[in-house]
């Protein structure tokens, strides 16, 4: 049996909430981690650490899909890595505490 394992796009602050078509406002996720993303299922800290939401129906299944660092993988290059604005509007605005 194969697996795919698709990557998607996915913008840190929505195109549709004024966030630009940038490198730095996005995020290459899996299909399911998107959709996490996008409902504010996950967030990002400051450090860039995976932020689970209590309000998660699963905490723990949404946990086990997190990379054992805990932490974003960003890009080596800085231009490349997510802005800490957009990081920030996310978990303000969409993030589920």
């Amino acid at each position: 049996m194969q697996f795919k394992n698709d990557v998607e796009a996915a913008h840190i602050r929505p195109a549709e909430r004024d966030g630009p078509d940038i490198v730095s406002n996005g995020l290459a996720l899996s299909g399911t981690a998107h959709w996490m993303f996008d409902r504010g299922q996950v967030g990002l800290a400051d450090d860039l650490s995976i932020l689970v939401s209590r309000q998660s129906n699963d905490f723990d299944a949404v946990t086990v899909m997190v990379n054992s660092s805990g932490k974003l993988l960003a890009p080596d290059r800085p231009a490349n890595r997510p802005r800490m604005g957009f990081v920030t509007w996310h978990r303000e605005n969409c993030f589920k505490h």
